[in-house]
């Protein structure tokens, strides 16, 4: 099961990795996406660090495995606003939340071990 454990671990810290990238980056395609989502770009800031908190708490719980639960929860949190942002805010259709939802699935694997 550890290894498991890691390989999930991993898989977050790389796809949170390239979204805080993208986020602080002002990507143009995250701009937008932004914008359909009717949120101040400020707030991608404020979700880029929050995404970096959880990479933190991932990282940190290879050495700290309480760590894992509230990085996590933090992940699950996120991934539940993207999913809705997603569908409900933007009214993107299913397959633009299946990566936020891939993400969040795994996230609470990793809440419920």
């Amino acid at each position: 099961m550890t290894i498991v454990v890691i390989i999930m671990q991993c898989i977050l810290i790389a796809m949170f990795t390239v979204s805080v990238l993208l986020k602080f980056g002002r990507a143009p395609s995250m701009v937008r996406h932004w914008h359909e989502y009717r949120y101040p770009i400020w707030f991608m800031d404020v979700t880029a660090t929050l995404e970096a908190a959880g990479i933190a708490g991932m990282i940190a719980a290879f050495w700290l495995p309480a760590a894992l639960k509230y990085a996590a929860a933090l992940l699950v949190i996120l991934m539940l606003g993207a999913v809705h942002a997603h569908l409900f805010r933007a009214k993107h259709p299913l397959r633009m939340a299946i990566n936020a939802a891939a993400m969040l699935l795994l996230s609470l694997m990793l809440l419920a071990i």
